[in-house]
């Protein structure tokens, strides 16, 4: 019975391994789908004015999120200046996932 569960818990994670670096890359092309390079660059690919090289290790996965969802709430929240400000976007669910899956992978190395 312990030998099943256990098993079973490494499919899962396994499994979620997986459909995280699908989502990744899902993200990534969306990423140049939604032309977020207009305002941000990746590997000095873009806008320099608003690098997302380390994004990844600055925020948290839910703060990425509510800069996706609710950018004009998260200028307010965090004192942002730059201008323009980040545009909303309406994107279904499932995108914003990928989104938020592939900026928390950008960790720039020290």
């Amino acid at each position: 019975m312990i030998r099943s569960i256990v098993s079973a818990a490494v499919l899962t994670i396994g499994f979620a391994t997986v459909a995280t670096a699908q989502d990744a890359k899902k993200g990534e092309q969306l990423f140049t789908e939604q032309k977020c390079s207009l305002c941000h660059s990746i590997a000095g690919k873009g806008n320099t004015k608003g690098p997302m090289d380390d994004v990844g290790r600055k925020l948290k996965p839910e703060e990425i999120r509510e800069w996706i969802v609710d950018a004009k709430g998260m200028t307010a929240k965090t004192n942002a200046e730059r201008k323009p400000e980040m545009k909303a976007f309406t994107l279904p669910k499932e995108d914003v996932d990928a989104l938020v899956a592939y900026l928390s992978t950008l960790k720039k190395k020290k």
